[in-house]
Parts: structure tokens; C-alpha cells; sequence
């Protein structure tokens, strides 16, 4: 297993990191809601590029994010083959056309329609699941809690989600220590040995692994408790930083995407682009 699969903040010196998390948290929100209300295909795509853009500005690369991207492709497909088996004409319903290419089996055809729309809904993914992965890994943990404090969420919580966040890089090492320790034991969890036997071998890492992250959250709680965190209403953070002109640009850009998907809604008639009219 390659240790530095995964995610999780990465420190380094770009435009996308000095941005406060406070905006990339708000250019996250408003991009996903842009998003969310339109299906035009141009806007998507434009949103997609920018999300390239911003990805090679952040100097992320693409082992250190293989992992989830794999896990987000695997979800995206289960997600479009079942929208075909349960719904194989509501491309034809939403476009109003029907051009079959392709005839499977009984009720099920493969159009353009259906094929066109399932297109969108993979772009979707690609449009706001970017942008999040981007915040996570450009955002320190404790600037991520001052932001969500910033924006009215209280900021227990808020420091619960930074400690989560902070949590899943040591949990990622503890588990490829204890997994390598094991297999120098003995216990074979790679593909050598049949997938009955790797998911009865895999106990002896999830086991350990378990009682260790059980036992420091309760060593991280006795800490806050002597330190009486959560004794006042409200709270100063040390990573907290000021709005600079920058920040306030990415935010009106951000806007300005959200106005736009709302203006497609009138222009097109409706969420969806119909390239069959």
C-alpha cells in the first residue's frame, strides 16, 4: 500500500494556498450551488476548466489524490449505470426527441438523449467535487475552523471538523504502519491470497487500528477538558486571517458564476441545455 495515498492539507507556497480559507470555503459553497441549478453543459464545462486551472495554480498532483479520484470515478459509474436500469428514458422526457443508436435487451435503448444527459450529471461531479478536494488540501485545518466560524457555524463544531480533518493523515500513516507490521508478521493482504481471506486477514489491521484512534480521542478530549475548551460563547483563532483584495476578487468571481447559472435558467427555458431542438 502507497503510504501517501489519500488526502488531506498539504502546505505549499501558491496563489490557491495564501487565499484565506474563509473564500475557498465560500468559492466551494457558491461554485456547488452555481452547479446545482443548471444542467447547461457549457456552463459545466466552463466550471470544469476553471477547476483544471485552479488545480495546476495549487501545484496538487496526481498521486497524492489518485485514491479518491478512483473512489469518485467508481461512485460516478454506479451512479450512472443505475440511473440507466431505473430510468432509460429520462433523457428522451427531458429533451423531448428520441434518437436511438443502440437497442439492449426488452425496454432498454441507448439514445442520444439518455446519453447526453447521463454526460451532465458525470460533468456535475467533475464541477464541485474539484473544488472540494482543492479546499481540503489547500486549506489548513484550524483556518478551516475559524472559517466555518466566520460564517455564523458554531465554533465547537467547527473545531471538531478541523480535528477531523487534521485526524485523517495520521490515521492513513497508522494504518499503513500497522498493515506493514502485520504482513511482516505474516499475514498476507495482497492479491496472492482469494478475497475471502484478505477481508479475514484485514481484521488484524482494522482491530489495532480501532483501539489506537479510540484511545488518542480520548487522550485529544481529557486535553480540551483541562483546558476548558468550550467554557466561553465565542473563541479567537491563532490561524485566522484578514479579507485581502484577492480574497474579495474570488469571491465576486464566484458570484458572478452563481448569477450567470441563474440567467441560463431563462435563456434556456428551463435547467437543461437542449442541444436537440
Amino acid at each position: 500500500m502507497d503510504k501517501n495515498t489519500g488526502f488531506g492539507y498539504i502546505p505549499r507556497d501558491t496563489v490557491i494556498h495564501s487565499l484565506t480559507g474563509t473564500t475557498k470555503l465560500l468559492m466551494t459553497i457558491i461554485t456547488s450551488i452555481a452547479v446545482m441549478i443548471t444542467y447547461d453543459t457549457r456552463f459545466l464545462i466552463a466550471v470544469i476548466a476553471g477547476s483544471a486551472i485552479i488545480f495546476y495554480l495549487s501545484k496538487i498532483r496526481f498521486r497524492e489524490i489518485w485514491f479518491v479520484l478512483t473512489f469518485i470515478a467508481f461512485i460516478m459509474l454506479i451512479n450512472c449505470v443505475a440511473i440507466y436500469l431505473f430510468s432509460p428514458e429520462e433523457g428522451v422526457r427531458i429533451y423531448g426527441s428520441r434518437h436511438e443508436l443502440l437497442h439492449l435487451i426488452g425496454g432498454y435503448y441507448v439514445t442520444s438523449q439518455q446519453l447526453f444527459y447521463m454526460l451532465n450529471i458525470v460533468l456535475k461531479y467533475f464541477s464541485v467535487l474539484p473544488l472540494a478536494l482543492i479546499f481540503i488540501i489547500t486549506t489548513n485545518p484550524s483556518e478551516f475552523a475559524s472559517s466555518l466560524n466566520k460564517i455564523g457555524v458554531s465554533y465547537k463544531i467547527s473545531y471538531a471538523v478541523a480535528l477531523t480533518l487534521r485526524y485523517i493523515p495520521d490515521v492513513k500513516r497508522e494504518f499503513y504502519e500497522i498493515s506493514q507490521a502485520q504482513q511482516a508478521r505474516g499475514i498476507d493482504m495482497s492479491r496472492k491470497v482469494n478475497l475471502t481471506r484478505r477481508i479475514k486477514n484485514a481484521s488484524a489491521v482494522l482491530f489495532p487500528l480501532v483501539f489506537s484512534s479510540l484511545s488518542r480521542i480520548n487522550t485529544i478530549a481529557d486535553a480540551m477538558e483541562l483546558r476548558g475548551f468550550g467554557k466561553h460563547e465565542r473563541r479567537t483563532w491563532y490561524q485566522a486571517r484578514d479579507f485581502q483584495k484577492k480574497d474579495i476578487a474570488v469571491i465576486i468571481f464566484c458570484v458572478l458564476l452563481l448569477v450567470i447559472s441563474i440567467a441560463l435558467n431563462f435563456i434556456n427555458g428551463g435547467r437543461f441545455y437542449n442541444p436537440f431542438l
